[in-house]
């Protein structure tokens, strides 16, 4: 994909609701782009009532516009006509979607897209696959159950990955033939609205997808307690996610999927095979949209006769990469996604080198000639579990390497006191390798490997505090319906 002109781009603001751009009055958010600092745009923050309208226009559109009654096949079509024209819109999508995120172009069109349009068709296909069972019983009774959609979906989308996330909440909400509120983050606010206004055009009815605009604490909290808001999903930190929970709970008790924090372990054993190849498994995994990844494998645990050769090579490829502008073709490091953000990257490790650890490669904002915020990836040495920058979730480009000499030593490290997000292991021994799976409190664990392939199937969610419930599988779509009981007596 060639570099383009962030300004020529254009962009339609206000909320989506009912197939339609509402604009309001009252406060607007300013949106800034990453790259320079820019402010390009404003959003309106929607009140107590502009998300009540946005919530009874959908519950209206779910009681009458037929979507929950209609025949599954039928819907299951409109969804990959849907996909389809995600696919088809692809250079204004990824246009969008790198103007104001941390997402590069190339990378926005070469798998954000396609990757929002498959799962959007994955979904599809659920939608006249699973439903009810029906239930072993005596002879004189029938006993099933009946699948039903919730009704009204309240989802929150993270800056991270705008369009892919999104595309988590909505596609097997809409395939279990529920409506879907989504507000996605004020910072990246625009990528969204394209995507429901292609719902629209695929033939989803006006009012099932709509798209609220503004901040957590205003908006996103009205959402979640909002009396018709049926069910919750919501990505993004560990602590807004308890927050959404007690409100949920507070507001009248509604289940939540939960997708939160992470600090997960890549353990590499010295059998690890080609050690050039897992440098660069590991290295990816933590600079990949500048480690602003909730699953960004973030603490490095190596057999310490490894150690020294595997951080040199990470050292050579964290050099290989270029920061950039998102609009820039050859851009591989992405920015970070504000001011504050590289702020707080850069305290915490250097509070972490003030206790003790070794600046062994990064440690510093990258120079780009411009107000964007970025910073180099980085690699530190001489950590502890108490180390800052080994507790906390940093969501920068910033890995700490600790060594161990056997697998119960590693098996330790690996684990944390909060998180269980995922975890990654590197070794030719499979019965070592099924032993840290079973082991190991991760909601996933890659082995030889680290990140999702296109296998939507593989469902995602955390351990502990990193969440509750799945992303993706079989698991995303029976979590968007409630199952209904049914026994019936057949004696005359």
């Amino acid at each position: 994909m060639d570099s383009f002109n962030p300004d020529d781009v254009a962009i339609r603001s206000g909320h989506y609701i009912g197939g339609e751009y509402v604009e309001a009055g009252g406060r607007r958010i300013e949106v800034a782009r990453p790259s320079d600092g820019v402010v390009y745009a404003t959003v309106p923050l929607a009140d107590a009532g502009m998300v009540d309208r946005a919530v009874e226009n959908a519950w209206q559109a779910f009681r009458h516009s037929g979507w929950a009654r209609m025949a599954p096949r039928e819907r299951a079509k409109i969804l990959r006509r849907f996909a389809e024209l995600v696919e088809a819109d692809a250079p204004t999508l990824g246009r969008l979607e790198a103007l104001g995120s941390t997402r590069p172009i190339a990378q926005a069109i070469g798998w954000d897209v396609p990757f929002t349009a498959e799962g959007i068709r994955f979904y599809a296909e659920f939608a006249d696959k699973l439903g009810g069972d029906v239930a072993a019983t005596d002879h004189d009774h029938l006993g099933m159950t009946i699948a039903e959609p919730y009704g009204v979906i309240g989802a929150i989308a993270p800056w991270n990955f705008p369009l892919v996330m999104a595309s988590w909440k909505i596609a097997p909400a809409l395939a279990a033939g529920n409506a879907v509120v989504l507000k996605p983050s004020e910072m990246t606010p625009f990528s969204v609205l394209r995507l429901a206004e292609l719902a629209v055009q695929a033939g989803v009815p006006a009012g099932i997808f709509n798209v609220i605009q503004g901040d957590g604490r205003v908006t996103g909290d009205e959402l979640v307690r909002h009396p018709k808001i049926s069910k919750v999903t919501f990505t993004g930190s560990t602590r807004t996610g308890a927050s959404i929970m007690a409100a949920c709970a507070n507001s009248g008790t509604r289940p939540v999927t939960l997708e939160l924090g992470g600090k997960s372990p890549q353990i590499v054993f010295a059998d690890a095979p080609r050690l050039d190849d897992v440098a660069r498994r590991i290295a990816g995994a933590i600079t990949g949209n500048a480690g602003q990844v909730c699953v960004a494998g973030s603490r490095l645990l190596v057999e310490r006769s490894l150690a020294e050769p595997l951080a040199e090579r990470i050292g050579k490829i964290f050099a290989e990469l270029k920061p950039g502008a998102t609009w820039a073709a050859g851009t591989t490091l992405s920015p970070i996604i504000s001011a504050p953000q590289a702020a707080r990257i850069e305290g915490i490790v250097g509070r972490t080198l003030e206790a003790g650890a070794t600046l062994r490669y990064g440690g510093v904002r990258a120079d780009v000639g411009s107000n964007g915020a970025f910073y180099t990836p980085t690699l530190l040495t001489n950590v502890t579990a108490h180390s800052e920058a080994v507790r906390e979730e940093i969501f920068g480009p910033v890995l700490t390497l600790q060594t161990f000499d056997t697998e119960e030593e590693a098996l330790a490290l690996a684990q944390h006191p909060e998180y269980g997000l995922a975890a990654g292991v590197h070794t030719a021994d499979l019965g070592r390798a099924l032993r840290f799976v079973r082991g190991l409190e991760a909601g996933t664990v890659w082995v030889n490997r680290y990140g999702r392939t296109s296998d939507f199937m593989i469902p995602t969610g955390g351990y502990k505090r990193s969440g509750i419930g799945k992303d993706l599988g079989r698991q995303a779509y029976e979590a968007n319906l409630r199952f209904k009981s049914v026994l019936i007596d057949l004696r005359p």
